[in-house]
């Protein structure tokens, strides 16, 4: 199966570069130049992956994202050389998946891509109706969680989760008594070395708990041991 990626990137020499390194092996590869451009492939084309610049034409990236995650939940990877926490702050707590910092090796931004699809496929793999009967629903407090099925309810309705956010609550539901540092949490659900970058599990944390929480300033699923870590809260 050829997997298809959108680069959304208004520099043509770093577009190209993508382009082809992805090309290479064996994505197939669509380009955009801005945000304008980006949504109207949108209209008519799907994607595994979309690849978004922040710093865009016509239509910025973070308001191209508000728009794309309006309509769809395919995953989207930030690429920026505007590095600040506010930026990673606000373009993960708009549902990014994850954030790649200019300038990035290629390396990098194929293990990422990867990654990606290697999780959108376990969430998301076709399976027989039998398969669909044995799927393991959890029920904790308020919430149904189907662990196979990619989905998310509380008290009946559904919760829409970025594949980060559902494998992290996923990873503590799993691991009821496990707490988790923020570097095990990190290369648990990122499948990669934690290098430090408190803020990028900080945000998917918030927007998490924002989206099953009563009261996010409180949180009962998902604890803070201060100076330590996560854990699933008692029920």
């Amino acid at each position: 199966m050829s997997y298809r990626i959108l680069i959304v990137e208004d520099d043509q020499f770093i577009s190209d570069m993508v382009n082809e390194s992805l090309t290479k092996e064996g994505f197939e590869v669509t380009a955009a130049f801005d945000g304008e451009e980006a949504l109207e492939i949108l209209n008519t084309q799907t994607f595994e992956v979309i690849l978004l610049d922040l710093m865009l034409p016509k239509i910025d990236g973070m308001e191209c994202l508000r728009m794309i995650r309006s309509k769809s939940m395919v995953p989207v990877l930030i690429m920026s050389a505007k590095d600040e926490d506010v930026d990673k702050a606000l373009g993960l707590g708009l549902g990014a998946d994850d954030y790649i910092s200019k300038p990035f090796s290629m390396l990098e931004v194929l293990a990422r891509i990867k990654a990606t699809i290697r999780r959108e496929r376990h969430y998301k793999g076709s399976q027989s109706p039998e398969e669909e009967k044995e799927r393991k629903i959890v029920k904790i407090g308020d919430l149904s969680v189907d662990l196979d099925g990619f989905s998310v309810k509380k008290i009946d309705k559904k919760i829409n989760l970025t594949a980060k956010e559902f494998n992290i609550l996923k990873l503590f539901i799993s691991n009821p008594s496990q707490v988790y540092t923020k570097s095990q949490l990190y290369k648990a659900v990122w499948e990669d070395n934690y290098h430090g970058d408190e803020n990028v599990i900080n945000v998917h944390i918030r927007r998490l708990r924002e989206k099953i929480e009563d009261d996010p300033s409180h949180p009962t699923y998902i604890k803070t041991l201060w100076g330590i870590g996560y854990k699933l809260g008692d029920f």
